[in-house]
């Protein structure tokens, strides 16, 4: 199941997101467990930033990981003004912008990481594939 929650936050989000991101993770081989996306400010995601894992600066998402085998779950924190902001410096749609973030927690879920040079092009090359199979399903 996927559910979406707002910390801090007085707008919400389109969420007709929910079986396009189930449809990522059947894509990726693996199974549907719980999966918390979490929308809330930049202040609030900086503190768990801090909080969890020491690290002080801003970010437009954490992922908790609860994967158990091929079962996906975890908590995705989701920081709506840094979405904001990254689609206005990268001349982005902000609604695009949300889906690729919000693609881009499964990703990690389903195993895939950002840390190297290499990672980073491959998560960036499977999220522009499930970008365009969304756009394929809702054409």
């Amino acid at each position: 199941m996927i559910q979406f929650f707002y910390e801090n936050l007085e707008e919400s989000v389109n969420t007709d997101y929910q079986k396009w991101l189930e449809d990522i993770i059947l894509s990726e081989g693996k199974k549907l467990g719980e999966i918390n996306y979490i929308f809330c400010d930049d202040e609030y995601l900086l503190k768990i930033n801090q909080d969890y894992l020491q690290h002080d600066y801003y970010t437009d998402i954490i992922t908790f990981d609860y994967v158990k085998g091929k079962t996906i779950s975890g908590e995705i924190f989701v920081s709506l003004q840094r979405i904001s902001d990254n689609a206005s410096t990268l001349s982005k749609d902000y609604e695009e912008e949300l889906k690729r973030v919000l693609a881009h927690g499964i990703l990690h879920l389903a195993g895939y990481k950002d840390k190297t040079e290499a990672e980073e092009k491959e998560m960036r090359r499977m999220e522009d594939l499930y970008l365009a199979k969304f756009k394929k399903l809702n054409s």
